[in-house]
């Protein structure tokens, strides 16, 4: 086990870890382009400015990480959890996301448009201003996320469980919704249905 440790600017290219785990390590600039990452642990790790870009993690812990201007295009995350961490101004697309949780996890702001979030666990998430044009939330549970400004537009939220709050908050134009949540929005919208 890692525990603050200095991984700074250090070039991790490629490498794969399994089962490793890292607490209150520094990664700021450090390059773990094309990394392997197998059920790993890493929390209260900071990512700042560095490359993650092609990475693969597979059942792996990011809790309470910060990322901050970090690059993730064509990573991907499968079955991993991102329980609390912050993405300030990441670069993420492409990025592939599946069977993961991302409770409380901060993407004020995010890039995320056209990217695949189905099924997501996003609850009580941070997504306030979030870019998530044409993204496909189908199953996505988003209860109690913060959807302030949420640019939700043409958006596929069929079987999303989304709060009356963030009806209200989001930008839904043209977005795919079944006649549950077409319910749920009238209701928070004052409307009396039936």
């Amino acid at each position: 086990m890692d525990e603050g440790t200095d991984f700074a600017d250090q070039d991790f290219h490629g490498v794969t870890w399994t089962e490793r785990h890292f607490t209150g390590c520094d990664f700021t600039e450090a390059d773990l382009r094309g990394a392997v990452l197998d059920r790993c642990t890493f929390t209260d790790c900071d990512f700042t400015r560095a490359d993650l870009g092609e990475t693969t993690s597979r059942g792996t812990a990011f809790r309470s990480c910060a990322f901050d201007r970090t690059t993730l295009t064509d990573s991907t995350f499968t079955g991993c959890s991102l329980i609390g961490s912050t993405f300030l101004d990441c670069r993420f697309r492409p990025i592939t996301i599946r069977d993961c949780d991302l409770t409380l996890v901060s993407l004020h702001g995010a890039a995320l448009r056209k990217t695949d979030l189905s099924g997501l666990r996003l609850r009580e998430a941070n997504l306030d201003e979030a870019d998530l044009r044409e993204c496909d939330l189908r199953a996505a549970d988003l209860t109690g996320a913060r959807l302030r400004a949420t640019n939700l537009t043409d958006a596929d939220l069929r079987g999303a469980r989304i709060d009356a709050n963030g009806w209200v908050q989001a930008t839904l134009r043209g977005a795919r919704v079944d006649l549950d949540a077409a319910v749920t929005f009238a209701a928070a919208h004052g409307l009396r249905v039936g």
